[in-house]
């Protein structure tokens, strides 16, 4: 049986975390979600979750927050290691589960190209 739980090792829970991957400056967008992304030094991928009170009430944000959370438990194999992913919803209805499923892995892997592209430009430099 897979393990599919959602272990602390997964998730950045400290301000530097979010600090550091909002100053790395590598986004991706696609439909209502951006993801920015920095290279972790880990094995496996972590997530973060910057949800605005712009999005709506309380009801609305938190049903975001479970369903990026699920997304990224259910895909966690999918996603490529070694990078943090901060992940900021941008409207106010959430989309169904299923379309997470498939837009979360292809921004991360977007992501993790576009941190690897920059970090061989920074090393021709």
């Amino acid at each position: 049986m897979s393990d599919n739980r959602f272990p602390k090792r997964y998730r950045m829970r400290t301000m530097a975390d979010f600090r550091r991957v909002f100053q790395h400056r590598c986004a991706v967008r696609q439909g209502a979600l951006l993801v920015l992304a920095a290279p972790n030094g880990l094995e496996y991928p972590r997530l973060g979750l910057s949800v605005s009170r712009k999005l709506g009430k309380a009801v609305v944000r938190n049903r975001w927050k479970r369903l990026i959370r699920e997304a990224f438990r259910l895909s966690r194999q999918q996603l490529p290691g070694g990078i943090d992913l901060l992940v900021l919803p941008r409207d106010n209805a959430p989309p169904a589960l299923k379309e997470l499923l498939v837009l979360l892995p292809r921004l991360a892997h977007r992501a993790a190209r576009k941190l690897k592209k920059a970090e061989r430009s920074n090393w021709e430099k």
